[in-house]
């Protein structure tokens, strides 16, 4: 599987963002795909995520402001960011929990997202 992640860049608080992450190869085998982020000196972080054919996590921080949402028919998934704050800089990165005999990860290359005060 590979993800090409795309959207960042600079927006000032209380601005809005969208990513999007195309998805290629045995997309069918995808479990769970979403995003991830990692803001400096910190871990890397899940900020939303759907498993399967349902649930979707949200990292606490971001519930009411972010919407993930997935085109089958694109194997896309974008990352909908309102209401930025400048906590919410970090590089974002796509990530897809793939079944092939085991489970793997796979991460896209990371997209920076910038947001001014």
């Amino acid at each position: 599987v590979q993800l090409q992640a795309s959207g960042g860049g600079l927006v000032q608080a209380g601005g809005s963002l969208r990513l999007s992450c195309a998805a290629s190869g045995s997309t069918l085998s995808i479990n769970a795909i979403g995003w991830y982020r990692q803001a400096p000196e910190k871990q890397r972080e899940l900020v939303a995520e759907i498993n399967g054919g349902g649930p979707i996590e949200y990292v606490d921080s971001v519930k009411g402001r972010f919407i993930i949402s997935r085109d089958n028919v694109k194997n896309t998934v974008y990352l909908q960011m309102n209401s930025l704050k400048p906590e919410d800089t970090a590089v974002y990165y796509c990530h897809a929990l793939v079944f092939e005999r085991i489970f793997r990860n796979y991460w896209g290359q990371g997209t920076l997202v910038t947001v001014s005060s």
